[in-house]
């Protein structure tokens, strides 16, 4: 079965699920991993395709009026490029760029942890498209993980808009996702959106269900497995809270890996293999990585 007949079936499920939320399970949230992707000014839209260019659809996302364009576009920062990135339609006022952590580090960018619109004062990128450039001065960030809900599951979870919660994802690797952000539209089908580098962190793939859990429904404090520690409107977490140093024991350490890990050291064995990117994103989070004598 190939991937696109499997993200086919995926979104019919997710659809039906969002068209009446009674069939889920209570508390449960289905969960869609967004990759790196584009918005678009309609100006930007004929800088990068030419003039009197508008978008054409490839196909429709889960949530309405929502769609991926056929059109992709090159996204350069001052250490390389990604190619073949998605724009999502339709257009919007400002244009904006979403990446994961690793695209950023690969990039050579800092962009900000943000809700999306949220880009005042964000990082700069340069767009590439097959007619011209465009190089905005803010518009790039990492998007904060956020729930889409309509106004009856927000009264169903007992949850308010701008409202913050905790989702727990069962699997391989269990994972609890902190502060999340609930949105509340009466158009929004319930999913909530993890970026690639979170998804990666929990072993998660598209249809995953979690467990959407309030602040005062915790019965312990879970630690936070995200790739960037800071958070939109909510305090750090105290590095107290978990042991200085951690005893790596495979034989690859990876950018995932140190995504799951939340001490400061992590300790290898003598001949385990740090990949480039790993000791980038470690020295980025301020972690140390010290090979076992």
């Amino acid at each position: 079965m190939n991937q696109q007949l499997i993200e086919q079936i995926v979104g019919e499920v997710l659809g039906q699920l969002g068209k009446n939320p009674t069939q889920l399970p209570e508390r449960a949230v289905p969960i869609a991993v967004s990759a790196r992707h584009v918005h678009l000014q309609p100006e930007h839209v004929e800088v990068l395709f030419g003039a009197g260019y508008e978008l054409t659809q490839r196909s429709e996302l889960s949530q309405p009026g929502q769609f991926a364009a056929n059109e992709t576009v090159m996204i350069a920062g001052p250490k390389s490029s990604i190619e073949r990135v998605r724009i999502l339609g339709p257009v919007r006022k400002a244009t904006q760029v979403e990446v994961s952590f690793t695209d950023a580090m690969k990039l050579g960018v800092k962009p900000p942890l943000r809700e999306s619109g949220n880009i005042e004062g964000s990082a700069p990128i340069t767009l590439i498209g097959p007619k011209g450039s465009v190089h905005i001065e803010q518009g790039l960030i990492i998007a904060q993980s956020h729930i889409h809900m309509g106004t009856q599951d927000a009264q169903r979870f007992g949850v308010q808009d701008g409202e913050y919660v905790t989702v727990e994802a069962d699997g391989i690797r269990p994972i609890s996702f902190r502060n999340v952000r609930i949105r509340v539209n009466e158009r929004y089908r319930l999913e909530m959106h993890i970026d690639t580098d979170e998804a990666n962190a929990g072993f998660i793939t598209q249809g995953t269900i979690g467990r959407l859990i309030k602040p005062n429904e915790a019965t312990e404090p879970v630690a936070c497995s995200l790739p960037v520690s800071t958070t939109v409107n909510a305090p750090s977490p105290a590095k107290t809270v978990a042991p200085k140093s951690y005893e790596f024991t495979k034989k690859l350490l990876s950018t995932e890996d140190l995504a799951a890990i939340s001490e400061d050291e992590i300790i290898v064995p003598k001949g385990t293999i740090v990949t480039a990117l790993a000791k980038d994103t470690a020295r980025e989070l301020g972690k140390t990585i010290t090979v076992r004598k």
